[in-house]
Formats: C-alpha cells, structure tokens, sequence
C-alpha cells in the first residue's frame, strides 16, 4: 500500500481530522489521526494490517509474536499477528510502566516484532520495547500503521511504517498563530 492508499483508509473512515489537537506526547498538531475510526472496521483494519504484516516480513523475516502497547497498538498488533501467522500479545501499563501481564510470556529465541498504531515522538513505542526487552526473545524490529515523524524517530530498533507523514507538531509554548487561534482539543486516551 502506499501513503496515499493508506491516508485515503483513514480520509474513507473520517479518520483523518483536522484542527488544534493536543497529542499523547502533549506536543499540539494541526492533524490528528482518530485511528479508532478505522478500527471499527474489521475489514479496512484487516486491510492496512496485512499489507503492514507483508511489510515487516519482507524486512525481518519470520515472526513469532507480535508485542503491542496497551491499549492503541492491540488492534493493529492483533490483526498483523493473525496476517503473519504469529502469536499477539501486549503490555499495559503497572505502576506508570509498561510491562507483560495476564500470564503473557516470551519464550527464549522467539522472533519479535513490536507494533504500533502511530508514531509520533516515539516515547509508548520505546517504553513498549524496553518491557519486551526484560525478556528472552529476539527483538527484530518495530512496524507501525503511520510514522508522523516522516522517518526521524529513533526507536533504537529499525522502524517499519506502511505510511509515513511530516506532521507538524509544536510545544504548547511555541504554537503558530493560526493553531494558537483554534481551541485545542485533546483526543487521544493516555492519563484517562
């Protein structure tokens, strides 16, 4: 799939908004994926999904389990996981940090891939690699549905993305006047 095929998914799904928005990072945006609007449906989701699955295995090869952060990353993680074949599981958060929970396990040797929704700074898909790394599996990457940092984020891991976007995002403190002149509003689901 290309950016387009994949904006135009989301842009189908209304997905795609724009405005003043106040990203998970707290950094602000004049474009917002609202990635669950797409997630409603199975089969667009199926769809991005398989072409992402596609995507990581061209690159890394065969893959066990896929890792997804709780709770944005376990639809997309679980559909590239039933698309490669591999096992779906995920971390959520105890105490502030990401760990593996509900009797999820990686064996030793498993071939890992972490998946993600969007990234933007990269700050959950770091946190989600640094609990997939307390265990005994072999991490081989990252891939993700849309990179918004068009390729500049550095996950300490090689970073697949079936779309990649440069998405302007400013701290509160230095916004553009014509964002400034918009009321921010606050879509995403982190410190609910």
């Amino acid at each position: 799939m290309t950016t387009d095929e994949v904006l135009n998914e989301f842009r189908a799904a209304g997905a795609l908004l724009e405005g003043h928005f106040i990203l998970t990072s707290g950094l602000r945006s004049p474009i917002y994926l609202q990635k669950n609007l797409v997630f409603r449906d199975p089969r667009r989701t199926e769809r991005l999904c398989r072409a992402l699955a596609a995507k990581a295995k061209a690159r890394f090869g065969d893959i066990d389990i896929v890792v997804s952060p709780a709770v944005g990353g376990i639809i997309p993680g679980y559909e590239t996981a039933r698309a490669l074949g591999a096992e779906a599981i995920f971390v959520e958060r105890e105490d502030k940090v990401f760990k593996l929970r509900r009797g999820f396990t990686i064996a030793e040797g498993a071939r890992v891939l972490m998946v993600e929704d969007i990234v933007t700074t990269g700050l959950s898909s770091r946190e989600c690699l640094a609990a997939i790394a307390a265990e005994a599996g072999n991490i081989l990457g990252a891939a993700c549905l849309i990179d918004r940092s068009a390729g500049k984020v550095d996950l300490g891991v090689p970073l697949v993305a079936l779309a990649s976007l440069d998405v302007p995002s400013y701290p509160a403190d230095a916004l553009p006047a014509e964002l400034a002149a918009i009321p921010a509003i606050k879509p995403g689901s982190r410190g609910l």
